[in-house]
C-alpha cells in the first residue's frame, strides 16, 4: 500500500510557521529574562556571603588585628607623585588638585629643584623616598614636580606611591617650551623669562638650524619615564625608550595624553576618589581648567615639522608617544562609554561568588 500524504494548504503552512515562531522568540525571551534573574540572584547571594565573611575575619582578627590593618592600608597613608613633564598642561592639571585639596582632605606639595634639574643626587633621592614614605603629617599627599622617575623600591620601601603623568604630542611640546621660554604665559604674565627679547619665530629658528629648536630638545619625556639611569639621558638610546615603555606599563597607574586631558581627569577620579572626587566637574566648569596658555605662540609650518620628523629622535620620541597614546586610549576603551557626546564612566562590571568555607566550622 503507499502511503497517503496529507498535504497543508499553503496558507495553514505559514500560519504554522508564523506560530511555531513567535513561540520560539516567547520562549527565548523567557529563558533570557530567567537568566537575568538567576544572574541577580548570584550577584545578591555573592555580595550577602561577602559580607558574612568580612564579619567573620573582622571577629576572628580582633580589634587590635583591624586597628593595625586600618593604618597600614586605608586612603589616608596614599601617596601620588605627578613628576610632571614640562609643557604637557601640567599646571592646569596641578591646580585642579589645589582647587580640591581643601575639600577633599589632602595634601599638595611641589617638589622644587634647584634650576628645574630633573636628576637627583643619590643623598636626595633618599631624603625625598625618606620624606615621602615617613611623613605621616602629610599624608594623604599628592607630590609634583618635574622630576624624572624615582624607583622607591631601590630604597627598601614595601608600599610605594602611586605614580601618574601626561605627556604630549612631542613636536607640539617643544614649540610650546620655545615661545614659553621668550614670551611666558597668560599665568604669570609679568615674570621675566630666560629667552625674553628674542623675537624669532620657531619657523625661523629650525630654517636658521639654532639650538632652541634643534632635534636634541625634543629628546625629554623618554628620560622622565626612563628614570635616573645615566644612559636614560643619553639622546637617542635605544635602551632608554625600551626602559621607559617598560616603567609607563609597570610603574604608573595612569598616563594621559595633553590632548585628551578630560578623559584623564574622569579616569582619575574614578580610580582615586580620595584625591579627585569632583574633579571632572571641576575641569568641565571650573575657571582654571584652562588656565595656563603660552603667549604669541604659533604653529609651526609643514616644511618645519617635516624637518624635525626627518630625525631620528623624533621617530624616538614619538614611538613613545603613541605607545603611551595607545595604552591610555586601551584603558579608557575599558573604562568609559560615549553617550549623546558625553562620556560616562562604566559601573562595575565584576562580582565575587563561590565563597568558601560557608562558616567558620568547615575546614
Amino acid at each position: 500500500m503507499g502511503l497517503l500524504r496529507v498535504m497543508m494548504p499553503p496558507k495553514l503552512q505559514l500560519l504554522a510557521l508564523l506560530a511555531f515562531a513567535v513561540a520560539m522568540f516567547f520562549l527565548e525571551n523567557q529563558i533570557q529574562k530567567l537568566e537575568e534573574s538567576r544572574g541577580k540572584l548570584e550577584r545578591a547571594m555573592a555580595r550577602h556571603e561577602v559580607r558574612e565573611l568580612e564579619q567573620r575575619q573582622s571577629q576572628d582578627w580582633g580589634p587590635r588585628a583591624e586597628q593595625s590593618w586600618t593604618a597600614a592600608d586605608s586612603d589616608e597613608d596614599l601617596v601620588v607623585i605627578y613628576n610632571r613633564v614640562p609643557k604637557t598642561a601640567s599646571t592646569s592639571f596641578t591646580n585642579i588638585a589645589y582647587d580640591l585639596c581643601g575639600k577633599n582632605h589632602y595634601h599638595v606639595l611641589h617638589i622644587n629643584t634647584s634650576k628645574n634639574n630633573p636628576v637627583m643626587s643619590m643623598q636626595d633621592q633618599t631624603r625625598f623616598v625618606r620624606n615621602v614614605t615617613e611623613w605621616r603629617e602629610m599624608k594623604p599627599a599628592l607630590y609634583h614636580g618635574h622630576v624624572s622617575y624615582i624607583d622607591f623600591t631601590k630604597f627598601g620601601v614595601k608600599r610605594k606611591p602611586i605614580y601618574i603623568n601626561v605627556i604630549r604630542d612631542p613636536i607640539e611640546r617643544l614649540v610650546s617650551y620655545y615661545y614659553f621660554l621668550r614670551f611666558g604665559d597668560d599665568y604669570r604674565p609679568g615674570l621675566r623669562r630666560r629667552k625674553q627679547g628674542d623675537k624669532k619665530t620657531f619657523d625661523e629658528c629650525v630654517s636658521a638650524g639654532g639650538s632652541d629648536c634643534a632635534p636634541e630638545k625634543l629628546w625629554l619625556q623618554i628620560p622622565f619615564f626612563c628614570g635616573h639611569y645615566s644612559e636614560c639621558w643619553n639622546v637617542g638610546s635605544q635602551w632608554a625608550l625600551e626602559q621607559a615603555k617598560a616603567t609607563l606599563v609597570n610603574e604608573y597607574l595612569l598616563v594621559g595624553v595633553t590632548e585628551e586631558l578630560e578623559d584623564f581627569v574622569m579616569m582619575l577620579e574614578a580610580a582615586l576618589p580620595r584625591f579627585f572626587r569632583g574633579a571632572t566637574d571641576l575641569y568641565r566648569t571650573g575657571k582654571k581648567s584652562h588656565l595656563r596658555k603660552t603667549t604669541e605662540k604659533k604653529p609651526p609650518t609643514k616644511e618645519s615639522i617635516a624637518k624635525l620628523q626627518q630625525s631620528s629622535i623624533w621617530k624616538m620620541e614619538n614611538d613613545f608617544y603613541e605607545f603611551a597614546l595607545e595604552q591610555f586610549q586601551f584603558v579608557r576603551a575599558h573604562a568609559v562609554r560615549e553617550k549623546d557626546g558625553e562620556l560616562y564612566l562604566l559601573a562595575q562590571n565584576f562580582f565575587y561568588e563561590k565563597i568558601y568555607p560557608k562558616n567558620r566550622d568547615q575546614k
